[in-house]
């Protein structure tokens, strides 16, 4: 049974910050992309950044400088180091897994809450 277990959301000050950790299990085959979106009320989900096996990443222009996603492939974990947290960030973040064949598995999401 494939399961992303997220973990580190919660309410935090502007300027404050927060890492997001999420761990993948039951995932049969090699993972490739590994990344965190992100969806606000009446907003559609985006990707807030990624990075692949070989540890390329990619950001929403919006979180450059401010944000960074790492990860651990010997525990199929991914991590969002968020930094400058702005009112603007709040949503709920979602953890996304992509295997080399293609098949994608979601988290439930987590609650970021920025208060100005």
């Amino acid at each position: 049974q494939v399961q992303l277990v997220e973990s580190g959301g919660g309410l935090v000050q502007a300027g404050g910050s927060l890492r997001l950790s999420c761990a993948a299990s039951g995932i049969i085959f090699r993972i490739n992309v590994m990344g965190w979106y992100r969806q606000s009320p009446g907003k559609q989900r985006e990707l807030v950044a990624d990075i692949t096996s070989s540890g390329r990443t990619n950001y929403l222009d919006s979180v450059k400088g401010r944000f960074t996603i790492s990860r651990d492939n010997a525990k199929n974990t991914v991590y969002l180091q968020m930094n400058s947290l702005k009112a603007e960030d709040t949503a709920v973040y979602y953890c996304n897994v992509e295997t080399f064949i293609g098949t994608d598995y979601w988290g439930q999401g987590t609650q970021v809450t920025v208060s100005s």
